[in-house]
């Protein structure tokens, strides 16, 4: 991915081979391909810090520097809480990033480009049959089967392992569908644009109220309740929101956004992202990518009860790509919603 300008990513459908960890992909959902194979980060660590509970994998990104012998591999990946009650308005505790990066030369994967043929890494921590983060635990009768946490454990018993468990049963396939997001590969191409008149700003309200009034306004914010809609509506001075829903008319379709060092694509002139802690190292985080609310319709988060939205995701990594051998870097998402427009 090139830094002099926006990358977008699109979801597509593919077979499940072009996704594992020695093709090094960019992905949605399913779960994680790990970079570096161990140590990876414990469960702990996963952790919503609201309710605690184990974060599901959301996606990563496939995102090496080439001026970094270091970073000639690197991902950087981001986990949620799918607890709906852990979503408050532009709250960051229901999420979790962490960049992983390795040099040509590693412990896990042959110097050369990998093949569809290229075979799976034999080294790695053991990981949860439910849903791929680290697996300290295991079952205490085939020791066979191993878990990130106890609940992982009982809906793996529940779901075919009390039926089949032996000490051959390491390959049984578990049914994560209800813990896992669908799973589908990130495609990134250059973002394009067309050069337009400069309007008024009389011109710009007028557009924004007419907008927010019109059924495109769903498809583009399929997440955004009427209410919002028609708050926005009234919030006619919003530049922000404007430039936002005027740059996604290019490509409605795209669920992330990457440009390393760059800006955000923000939703509201409101909870601005001005206030990014520093890596650990010492070096101040710098804008990556952002996860935009396209996502929301594919991700299956919608209930009659609560669901889980955003406006947009806006993921900051260490400015100095710090790196710590095998070890994962936790890194920092600030989370921007519209509600905050109003």
């Amino acid at each position: 991915m090139a830094e002099s300008h926006v990358d977008l990513g699109f979801i597509e459908k593919t077979e499940p081979s072009k996704l594992t960890c020695q093709q090094f992909p960019s992905k949605v959902g399913g779960k994680p391909a790990w970079l570096s194979l161990s140590p990876l980060p414990s469960p702990n660590q996963l952790q919503c810090s609201k309710c605690s509970a184990e974060c599901i994998f959301l996606l990563q990104v496939y995102a090496p520097v080439e001026e970094d012998e270091n970073a000639f591999h690197r991902t950087v990946f981001v986990f949620l809480c799918k607890n709906p009650d852990c979503h408050q308005p532009n709250s960051q505790d229901p999420f979790v990033v962490v960049r992983s990066q390795l040099p040509r030369d590693n412990d896990f994967y042959s110097s050369e480009p990998p093949t569809p043929m290229t075979p799976a890494p034999t080294k790695g921590d053991k990981l949860c049959v439910v849903c791929g983060i680290s697996g300290p635990k295991c079952c205490a009768k085939c020791h066979s089967r191993s878990y990130c946490s106890k609940e992982h454990q009982t809906i793996d018993w529940k779901t075919g392992h009390k039926k089949n468990c032996s000490e051959s049963c390491e390959d049984m396939t578990t049914d994560s569908s209800q813990i896992l997001f669908p799973e589908y590969e990130l495609q990134i191409e250059e973002e394009e644009l067309e050069k337009e008149e400069e309007k008024s700003e009389a011109e710009k309200k007028d557009e924004l109220r007419s907008f927010l009034d019109s059924d495109k306004a769903n498809s583009l914010l399929p997440d955004c309740s009427p209410g919002d809609l028609e708050k926005m509506s009234n919030q006619s001075t919003d530049k922000v929101f404007l430039k936002f829903r005027k740059r996604l008319e290019h490509a409605p379709d795209q669920v992330l956004r990457y440009e390393r060092g760059g800006n955000p694509l923000l939703v509201s002139g409101e909870n601005k992202p001005d206030d990014i802690p520093k890596c650990t190292c010492g070096a101040e985080r710098q804008y990556e990518f952002q996860v935009m609310p396209q996502l929301l319709s594919h991700l299956g988060v919608d209930r009659m009860e609560a669901s889980i939205d955003w406006g947009t995701l806006c993921v900051y990594t260490c400015s100095k790509n710090c790196y710590h051998g095998n070890q994962y870097q936790q890194e920092f998402l600030w989370r921007q919603d519209y509600s905050n427009q109003v």
